[in-house]
């Protein structure tokens, strides 16, 4: 299985192999591989080589290793986000926007678990708001499961003075999420604006998505505007072994 005189490294042999396997199915998405003393003998290596195979295929996302249980193959992008539509008062009223529509089409069951605490605000968040700096915010702080997997994390700030009294401030906003209890509040949305970005975890981040090494994520900044100005700043953190960014839009 190896060609020690091709001027390739051996690791690099190895990788190549495996993932072959992994693209035509024969190690199939969400499966185990075969456990290292056994690849070590298929592959005639020893195992700090068969390991740095494992990391460069790591680095590509295309595995994950769980202590204890072993090397997995990691599924392909399944979660779509669709752009279109997803924050419509159509969605909010059928409770179907966002995240828990993302989730349902694909099958998976989606869960969410909320912190709220109150901070002031600082120079970056006082200027996507248009408050001052230090004025006080509602921060909902919300990490995003898909099948018990966790998908992405959000972390919404709000001006306290639009949600003081407003189910905003509770851990379940109820039917149609905060947007609906902003609008209920008499904070009519008139549009959004989110802002795209790709960079590589923070050690935090990496932890709470269970990201393999190399895997990046997607951020996504979105701001919710009512006629007056910007009422919500809505930082995301989305694995981008995880997710698709589906954006649709007609030809006019």
């Amino acid at each position: 299985m190896v060609d020690r005189t091709s001027g390739v490294p051996v690791y690099r042999q190895v990788a190549d192999d495996i993932r072959a396997k992994i693209e035509s199915g024969q190690y199939p998405a969400g499966d185990a591989l075969p456990s290292e003393p056994v690849l070590m003998e298929e592959y005639g290596v020893s195992r700090p080589t068969l390991r740095e195979a494992v990391k460069v295929l790591r680095g590509e996302g295309r595995l994950f290793v769980e202590h204890g249980r072993g090397m997995f193959v990691r599924p392909p992008a399944t979660l779509r986000r669709l752009a279109r539509n997803r924050l419509t008062r159509a969605a909010r009223a059928t409770d179907t926007g966002a995240f828990r529509a993302d989730a349902a089409s694909a099958g998976f069951t989606s869960t969410s678990a909320t912190t709220i605490r109150f901070e002031l605000a600082d120079d970056r968040t006082a200027e996507l708001l248009h408050i001052e700096r230090g004025a006080e915010l509602t921060i909902r702080d919300r990490v995003m499961k898909a099948d018990g997997m966790v998908v992405q994390l959000a972390v919404s700030s709000f001006p306290r003075s639009v949600t003081r009294g407003t189910a905003v401030e509770q851990m379940d906003t109820g039917p149609g999420g905060a947007y609906a209890r902003l609008e209920e509040a008499g904070h009519t949305l008139t549009r959004f604006e989110e802002t795209v970005g790709t960079r590589m975890p923070t050690p935090e981040e990496r932890t709470k998505l269970g990201l393999s090494d190399g895997v990046p994520v997607f951020t996504l900044t979105r701001i919710a505007f009512e006629v007056s100005g910007p009422v919500e700043v809505n930082d995301m953190v989305m694995s981008g072994s995880a997710y698709q960014l589906v954006y649709d839009w007609p030809a006019e």
